[in-house]
This record gives C-alpha cells, structure tokens and sequence, in this order.
C-alpha cells in the first residue's frame, strides 16, 4: 500500500513564502509537511536572489514606497495589496529576518546599509553583499530545521492537488464547493507515489522562467505550482505580465546567470562596445534605473538596431574596483570564471526571462478561489507588481504573505478535519513505459523556443497565433506522452510547462494593449 502522511498544513515550496508559512505555522502549533522538489531546499528561487530586499529608508513612508510600486507597476497594481506591503513590510523585515533569524545583512555605521536600485525614489534596499536570496534561505531553514512541528521532506515533487470534485470515490462530491484536501506527491529517489491529505494546503512553488529560452531562473521554475492550480480550477490572472531582467550575462558558452540591478543602483551604466551609454533615449530622467520593462525593451532595441546578440554593463569607469569587489563579490567571481573582470572590462549582458507577475489570484491572506488552498510568492497574484514588478518586492510579497496566510490558516483551521483517507484513491500508475529523456529534452527545447521567440519582449499577433497554435498541438502530444508513462519528475515538469506556456500566451493573445512587461507591437 502506498504511504499516507496526514498533516494539519501541507506546504508545496520552501523558498521565503512556504518558509516562513511554515514556520509562523508551526509557531502557532500546528503540524507542517513542507515539501521541495529540490534534493537540497536551499536550491529555491529565494537562494537565487541577488538583489535584496525592501526595508525602510531614511525620511521614507509607506506612502512614498506605494507611490513606487504603483508608478512601476504601470498603474495597474492592486492598491489593497500595496497598501499591505508598504505598512507592514519593514516591520516584518526587522521582527523576523533580523530580530528572529539573524539575517546577516550589510550594515553601514549602527544600522542596516540602503541600497537604490531602479524605480526607487530613494536608497531603502537591505542587502547581504549579493547573495540576499541566499542569506535568507539559510536562516530559515535553520530555523525550520529547529521545529519539532515542520517535517521537511526534499525531493518531493508535488504531481497534482487532490480535489475531491475531481479526485473523490464518492462522485457526489462534485456538487460540493472546490475545495483542496492535499496533494499526490512523487518521492523521486525511489519513484514511490504519496498522498497527502491536509486540511489545507499552500503553495509557494515559485515561477516558470524555465519556460522560456533564456532566463535567471533555477530548473525548478517550471510553472508546477501554476498549472496544478489551473487543473484543479483555481482562477489565474495577469499571465501576460512575465518580466525580462534587463541585465543577465550573455557570454557565448556561458550560463545567464543574473547581474543584479543592485550594480546599476551602484553606478554602473548600460553602454555599447564602444563605451556609448544609451538610456537616456528610452528614459531622459530615469535612465540606466529606469523601471525594469523600459531598460530591457531598450537594450532589446539596441541590441535589434545594430545587429548585436548583446550590451555591455559599464562598471570600470563609474565604480572603484575595490567596491566592486567588496559589493558584488559572487556575481565578480562569476565572470571572472568566465574571462570577464568586471573591475577592467565591459560585462556583456541580455536580458532573460525573470520574474512572472501574474500568477494564481490570491486576496489579501493569500486565499484563493479553490477553498483551503492558499498561495504565496511568485505562483500568486495579489496584484500588487501590476503589469511590471519593482525591483526587489519579491521577497517582502513573499514574506508578507507567507506571514499572513499562516495567520489566517491558524485562525481558521480549529474545526477542520482531514478528508476520509477511504474516499481518496491511491494514485494508480498511467503506464509501464519509463519515458525517454531525450524526448522530454526535445520538448523542452521547443516550449523554449516558442516562448522566447513569439511570447518574448516584444509581441504581435502573428507570432502570438503561431505560438497558440504549436503549443497547443504540442500539449496535446505531451498530455498523450505523460498517460502512457511513468510519472518522474521531469516529466510532471514538462506538461507542467507547456499548460503555464499556452496560459501565458493566450493572456497575451488576449490582451491587445501594451502596459507594463506586456508590449505589442501589434
């Protein structure tokens, strides 16, 4: 018989929105299975981040960082949702990052040294040199691993949620309000399938950067958390709104590892080969800290104008060496690696898939449409990016409501009880056949191209059609592909991608006008 866990909270994703969900959870005496894909759950899109985090600068006010938000959000971002952020944000970083985990973030003099990075009027971004992502996530995993009430289990794969509209013996239950009652979950070292039945369930799954060419992402970012949700019938919005990074580095044979906006806050100034900056046509006052859609379509025109694959990150003539080393240390040896010295040569840079605005709508707890099922990070949408995400809110959105929904979950779950385990079926294998590697690499590679080159920077409708029309056949081999096989990781990434890939273009399909990380030309 296949294993059953039964849990007060199942987490899907140990990134800083499942982390701190689960740990404010099990503070409040509940019991967590938290689960990552990952063989190591420091390896998240949280440990991935370079930049930092946003924290309260000198003669700030969370007016003044709405206005922020709101401006770089293209108008569109959802005021509740701001409002949130810029009141209890700080505070939340202060309690709990430095008071409770001891985040080791750089300081300047008695107190935490501010960051500018685009889009902020004014210096009030927290770093830990240029591995804030990381510095985070190990703290509170050392502070999860510290729980008696969190069982972490790595290499988890989360397959599918379990609805009882969709999943339950009894058939009546369709006639039940959707509601999410756990996951099946893929042990990956062994291929052994679990239930896990919770009586709620949040998932902090992250992005899908991997569904595109180029991107900052890690390899898990595959969409998982997005399409899972939209299976199970969860409500999803802005997927149009996928932002670029304006600076990944573009080296050829090298990774597009990312060159933080942190370096540009510093001083540093997009410039040709020839040491020719160009902002300033794209963004008079702005310019190279200009919001992150307009520098990434302005590189995008630059590099189309003069036929180049790249631009180039100018840091020798505008920051001193020593600083650049003392600041950017990781991303200094990174393209030293690579035959780069940031301290005395151009840094050539593209931009790459970065951050998915859009995702699976959440309210102000990070409840969605689905009852019990919550989500946080970058598989929600709150509304708060808008059509373009501010540079470094993406740790405190998933703080803050990581935050929120354990304390709603806490306030809410007295009374629940765990689905009837008898009315769950055990998930039961849809072939024998192990699939083949190669295929899903191929697969893979197409998703990719297609997303990259019709669903990229700059879209119009033929290129959407086209896009639509392939990827919709293609998911249609793949679904075939996946009922005739064995379930192993990176098959359920692989129909997880290409659903997030049709759902992204048919949000861009649908929506003609350009705002924000959406452009059409046509």
């Amino acid at each position: 018989m296949a294993e059953l866990i039964e849990t007060d909270v199942l987490v899907i994703g140990c990134g800083i929105g499942g982390g701190t969900a689960a740990l404010k959870l099990a503070q409040h005496g509940l019991h967590v299975t938290l689960i990552t894909r990952s063989h190591d759950p420091e390896n998240s899109s949280t440990a991935w981040a370079q930049g930092g985090i946003i924290y309260r600068g000198h003669d700030d006010s969370p007016q003044l960082l709405a206005e922020d938000i709101e401006r770089a959000g293209a108008g569109f971002s959802n005021p509740k949702a701001v409002r949130i952020l810029a009141e209890e944000g700080p505070g939340l970083v202060r309690d709990i990052l430095i008071e409770q985990l001891g985040v080791p973030f750089d300081h300047h003099g008695d107190g935490v040294a501010l960051a500018l990075e685009g889009g902020h009027r004014l210096p009030r971004i927290a770093h830990a040199a240029d591995a804030t992502g990381a510095a985070i996530e190990k703290a509170l995993l050392a502070a999860l691993r510290k729980e008696p009430n969190v069982s972490l289990l790595a290499a988890h794969t989360a397959i599918d949620l379990i609805t009882p509209s969709h999943h339950a013996i009894n058939r009546l239950a369709i006639y039940e309000p959707q509601s999410c009652v756990g996951a099946y979950v893929l042990e990956r070292d062994t291929g052994r399938i679990k239930r896990v039945l919770a009586k709620r369930t949040v998932l902090a799954t992250g992005g899908l950067g991997q569904i595109f060419l180029y991107t900052t992402n890690p390899n898990g970012a595959r969409g998982d958390g997005l399409a899972m949700a939209y299976r199970a019938g969860a409500r999803v919005i802005n997927a149009e709104f996928v932002q670029f990074h304006p600076t990944a580095f573009a080296k050829q044979g090298a990774p597009r590892f990312l060159i933080t906006e942190a370096v540009r806050g510093d001083g540093g100034r997009l410039v040709h080969e020839d040491g020719e900056p160009f902002m300033h046509k794209y963004d008079p006052d702005w310019r190279d800290l200009a919001p992150r859609d307009v520098v990434a379509r302005g590189i995008y025109f630059e590099m189309l104008e003069r036929g180049v694959p790249h631009v180039y990150l100018n840091l020798r003539d505008y920051i001193a060496p020593d600083r650049i080393r003392e600041h950017f240390p990781n991303i200094y040896r990174q393209c030293l690696e690579y035959g780069v010295d940031m301290t005395r040569d151009l840094v050539p840079v593209a931009p790459a898939a970065h951050y998915f605005c859009g995702g699976v709508w959440a309210d102000e707890y990070g409840r969605t449409t689905i009852e019990r099922l919550y989500a946080v990070g970058e598989v929600s949408c709150t509304g708060l990016h808008g059509a373009n995400r501010l540079a470094s809110t993406s740790l405190l959105e998933g703080l803050v409501w990581g935050v929120r929904a354990a304390d709603h979950i806490a306030a809410h779950i007295p009374g629940d009880r765990l689905h009837d385990p008898s009315d769950i079926p055990e998930w039961r294998e849809n072939g024998v056949e192990h699939p083949d590697p190669a295929l899903i690499a191929q697969d893979m590679g197409v998703i990719r191209g297609l997303m990259w080159n019709y669903v990229g920077l700059v879209r119009t409708k033929p290129r959407l059609d086209r896009a639509l029309s392939e990827l919709r056949h293609l998911e249609t081999e793949i679904e075939r592909f996946y009922r005739k096989s064995k379930v192993t990781d990176e098959l359920i990434g692989l129909r997880n991608a290409v659903r997030s890939a049709v759902i992204v273009a048919q949000a861009a399909w649908e929506n003609k006008r350009s705002i924000g990380t959406h452009y059409r030309e046509s």
